[in-house]
């Protein structure tokens, strides 16, 4: 190749990696969670990377644990056995890229030690607000680093922080910061129950949400009319949100575990009861695939989301589980065909 043709070619590739890696509304996310949890700090995810890709997910949203004592403490880190290595973080999202999969980066905060109603999104820092901030900007900020550096897509600052919220300097500043290391799309996950509670959606690109709305009343076993029924109201919220935001809106969670609770508590990682005592819900395969049926057939071609990851694929799965991965469960065949409908582009 002539040198005038070889430059030509490397300002052509340069240009289309610089549109694609721009902080601009992307085409619709077909996605699904990837939870780093492994024990195994080095376990290599790229089984799990192909498998997503064989359903025809666009996008994957690589989520990080940053674990800290319990809700009072600042003592946030990235803890083998409790998240990846940096090697493995980064393998994974070249594995993902390698697939085709658009990468999405999402840390969040892990309670090592936690009563029945606690987690993340309780938190009450005991050294105070700048203390915890500057801890957990510490890590957020290398990873949005490293999301530049690995050409991420989608890069989330925070996830299901309800009680923090209500610091919009803190927030606003940590935004700020993270946009001068990543030139991706930046977005924030608040929990289903904050849609009007975030006050720094006019900092970050998009609307980032988690959908577990509660479908059915407790005991209620849910049939496809009543589901239908049930997502009229927050898909009329979340309607409602996008027009007065203007900007795109994301679900980054939506799933359900494969229980008889599934749709009256969608949340629920069912790893202690009201009472604190560890629960023993009852398998339901049929219902997480008719939760996500129903999902589908309330926002595919809406154009009220702008797409979503189905929460989750980590895990052994198969028809015993009771959890929320999809893997080996009717649910990931709901969820194929889902990705197959007409989705925004």
């Amino acid at each position: 190749m002539k040198p005038a043709l070889a430059a030509l070619a490397l300002l052509v590739a340069y240009l289309v990696s610089t549109i694609d890696h721009a902080r601009s509304p992307s085409a619709s996310v077909r996605g699904v969670g990837l939870g780093l949890f492994a024990s195994d700090p080095e376990w290599d995810y790229g089984a799990m990377l192909r498998e997503l890709r064989a359903r025809g997910a666009t996008d994957v949203l690589l989520v990080v644990q940053l674990s800290q004592t319990d809700r009072f403490a600042s003592d946030l880190q990235l803890l083998p056995g409790d998240a990846p290595s940096h090697a493995t973080l980064v393998r994974t999202m070249r594995q993902a890229r390698a697939q085709g999969l658009r990468v999405g980066l999402m840390p969040i905060v892990h309670l090592r030690q936690r009563d029945a109603h606690e987690w993340r999104g309780t938190l009450v820092p005991a050294d105070g607000l700048p203390t915890w901030f500057a801890r957990y900007g510490e890590h957020v900020l290398a990873l949005a680093t490293l999301a530049e550096r690995e050409q991420v897509h989608r890069f989330v600052v925070g996830s299901e922080l309800s009680s923090l919220e209500a610091y919009d300097d803190h927030w606003r500043a940590l935004i700020a910061e993270t946009r001068s290391r990543f030139r991706g799309t930046l977005t924030y996950s608040a929990n289903w129950d904050r849609l009007n509670a975030v006050s720094f959606w006019d900092a970050l690109d998009e609307v980032g949400l988690t959908g577990y709305f509660p479908l059915a009343a407790p005991g209620e076993a849910p049939t496809a009319r009543s589901l239908r029924e049930a997502w009229r109201a927050p898909r009329e919220a979340l309607r409602r949100l996008r027009e007065r935001e203007t900007r795109p809106i994301v679900l980054l969670e939506v799933g359900y575990p494969s229980r008889s609770t599934g749709a009256a508590r969608p949340w629920d990682d069912g790893e202690v009861g009201p009472s604190g005592l560890p629960q023993r819900p009852r398998l339901d395969l049929a219902q997480q695939t008719l939760l996500l049926d129903a999902f589908c057939d309330a926002f595919a071609d809406q154009g009220v989301i702008d797409g979503f990851y189905a929460w989750n694929w980590f895990g052994v799965g198969g028809p015993r589980d009771t959890g929320f991965t999809l893997r080996g469960k009717p649910a990931s065949r709901s969820l194929e065909a889902c990705f197959g409908r007409a989705w925004k582009e």
